[in-house]
């Protein structure tokens, strides 16, 4: 049994800044969203059966995905969806506990931006929520990403209401976009995972 701890957040909130930050501090972090694209990547046995159920044209001529073209069908096709996630859900879900227990810190984090939606949290022991206003959340992102305000609006539409996270969260963070402010924020909650993570062991 180890200390496990859970973070999320919506698009452009700054999850990726308090990683970077608790990565430094020597704690290892599996990514739900690198494991997704691992599990996809050419020989792996989720992409065999995404070939199967689709046929080859889910395959680029390199052998890789076609991320674009199943992004498309899926959007056409809503019912693929629920067969696409039954092939990769599990397969992401199986990966990150195995990775999850081979990490070797203190305590391990799994990020997450669908933490809750995807029930990735029973993985976990306690959850952190990186919380920025939607202002910010708009800049950030199309700053980062080069999408358009209305294509971030949808994507925020689409995950799961902030206050609803907020009430699901053990811990919140609220990132205003100041580094120093989140590591602030971010360096007692470390010294208190390093101790529930002591009792754990």
């Amino acid at each position: 049994m180890r200390f496990i701890l859970g973070i999320t957040g919506g698009i452009g909130s700054g999850k990726s800044a308090a990683t970077q930050w608790f990565e430094s501090q020597g704690i290892r972090v599996i990514d739900a969203d690198v494991v997704a694209r691992e599990i996809v990547e050419p020989g792996q046995p989720t992409l065999q059966k995404i070939q199967q159920l689709f046929g080859d044209w889910v395959l680029l001529e390199d052998g890789h995905l076609d991320r674009r073209a199943l992004r498309e069908h899926i959007f056409q096709f809503p019912e693929a969806r629920h067969s696409l996630e039954q092939i990769t859900h599990p397969a992401i879900r199986q990966s990150i506990i195995q990775q999850l227990y081979q990490a070797e810190s203190p305590y391990v984090i799994l990020v997450s931006p669908l933490l809750f939606e995807t029930n990735q949290h029973e993985l976990v022991q306690h959850t952190l929520l990186i919380d920025a206003d939607e202002q910010t959340q708009l800049q950030r992102a199309s700053q980062r990403d080069g999408q358009t305000e209305e294509q971030i609006r949808k994507i925020i539409a689409a995950q799961m209401p902030r206050t609803q996270k907020q009430q699901l969260a053990n811990d919140i963070v609220l990132n205003d976009g100041l580094l120093e402010h989140l590591h602030k924020q971010l360096k007692p909650l470390h010294l208190n995972y390093l101790q529930r993570a002591e009792q754990i062991g």
